[in-house]
């Protein structure tokens, strides 16, 4: 099995900018599905953003244009920049992975197979 550790959370002002990290135990992220996923409190654990073995990405509406998400293959590291922030953002963000290509729908709990603990990111105003 792999795991998946999430880092850089914190809280921070409507308008500011926080960058995400997930650190896998293996070397994995070359040949894996990689996505971060977010839940709020009481709600449903939801994709924000995926990206593909050859770096193809897809994003929810909700956060296009604020957030990127990206790879560093060599470090086995995934990112999650995310600017612009303001109060919808904030949730404990989950990063997951699946070996093998993206497959369906990318942004879906149950295509993963591997988790990380979650990282709080709170905005305020």
């Amino acid at each position: 099995q792999v795991q998946l550790v999430e880092s850089g959370g914190g809280s921070v002002q409507a308008g500011g900018s926080l960058r995400l990290s997930c650190a896998a135990s293996r070397y994995i992220y070359d040949s894996s599905c990689l996505a971060w996923f977010r839940q709020a409190p009481g709600k449903e654990r939801k994709g924000v953003a995926a990206i593909e073995t050859d770096g193809t990405t897809t994003y929810a509406d909700s956060v296009k244009g604020r957030f990127t998400i990206s790879k560093d293959n060599a470090k086995n590291i995934l990112y999650l920049q995310m600017n612009s922030l303001n109060s919808e953002d904030t949730a404990i963000y989950y990063c997951a992975a699946d070996p093998g290509r993206c497959w369906g729908s990318w942004l879906l709990v149950r295509s993963y197979d591997y988790w990380g603990q979650g990282t709080q990111v709170t905005v305020s105003s």
